[in-house]
């Protein structure tokens, strides 16, 4: 799959969200990146930020990122609609830690 498809699957899972989602998303920018740093691995993305649930005084920082990273996705060997399946799941995945949302309860 090439870049702008990708971007475009990764547009479409966020543009699925539902409202509520939409309604408490805050600060945040998503974006795609070819592959993660060799110190993290095979990530397939990423959250950096501080999430929702933990944040406090907020004001003037710079915005929170979700990295989707294209390469790791290709390297799964999905077909191209369990590809953009698991690309939606990694937006969600992403997204939910934006929420506060850990790892043991998504």
């Amino acid at each position: 799959m090439r870049l702008p498809e990708f971007e475009r699957v990764v547009d479409e899972a966020i543009e699925g969200l539902p409202d509520w989602v939409f309604d408490k998303i805050d600060n945040l920018v998503i974006v795609v990146e070819e592959e993660p740093d060799p110190d993290q691995g095979d990530m397939l993305g990423v959250y950096e930020g501080v999430s929702l649930a933990e944040r406090g005084d907020y004001s003037g920082a710079l915005p929170d990122r979700i990295v989707i990273f294209r390469r790791p996705h290709l390297h799964l060997g999905l077909s191209r609609e369990e590809l953009a399946t698991q690309i939606r799941r990694t937006v969600l995945h992403e997204i939910a830690h934006h929420l506060g949302i850990d790892d043991g309860r998504l």
